[in-house]
């Protein structure tokens, strides 16, 4: 009789295999955060033993990465789309702040959260962080300038704004993760902020 793993690979090519074992991956950052994605976990959401994840996926730090790399990249072009539906620099970034700091992106939190930690010893994901957290201070850098070339904002170096608010928003929706502020405090606390650095008069940003 044929065991599990050796079914498993008549079954699949190795490139199929490995695109499950990163499926896998990314279910469980998703669902339990990056620090649960191991060998054991993947293989169990698998149904393979670990000899065969480890073929396919000789680095669990490049596995670990990945899930990250995969996750944060989806959620930069849903807040993409976004922008472009909205021209309107003001209602961007009221809805950009509601959609980053309503709780629904907990998920993903977590993942960001866990991989500053995690980087620490793993450089593949190490790497990966600093690309994304490249590219999304790069994306609100661009929606700045955008208000700026309107003259919606008023704001002399882009750059520094794009990433202060990115880590404001970083540490609110940390601050999330363990219920401190609901929803709604965290949104008018961010927007009164955001405010103040974008030069917009007082409530421009709060929700109508």
């Amino acid at each position: 009789m044929a065991s599990k793993d050796s079914a498993g690979r008549a079954r699949l090519s190795g490139e199929q295999r490995r695109a499950q074992i990163a499926a896998a991956a990314e279910s469980i950052a998703r669902e339990q955060g990056l620090s649960a994605v191991t060998l054991r976990a993947v293989a169990a959401s698998v149904g393979v033993g670990s000899a065969l994840v480890a073929h396919h996926a000789p680095s669990m730090d490049d596995v670990v990465a990945a899930a990250f790399e995969t996750i944060v990249a989806a959620e930069l072009r849903d807040l993409e789309h976004l922008r472009a539906g909205n021209p309107d620099s003001v209602v961007l970034v009221r809805e950009l702040l509601r959609t980053l700091l309503d709780g629904s992106r907990s998920d993903v939190t977590l993942v960001w959260v866990q991989s500053w930690a995690l980087g620490r010893r793993n450089e593949a994901l190490a790497e990966r962080v600093r690309t994304q957290m490249d590219a999304w201070t790069a994306f609100l850098e661009g929606i700045i300038r955008d208000g700026v070339r309107t003259g919606t904002f008023r704001v002399d170096d882009p750059a520094a704004v794009a990433a202060q608010v990115l880590g404001m928003i970083d540490g609110l929706n940390a601050h999330a993760l363990v219920s401190w502020r609901d929803a709604d405090s965290r949104i008018r606390l961010m927007s009164t902020a955001v405010e103040a650095v974008l030069g917009l008069r007082a409530g421009d940003l709060v929700a109508r």
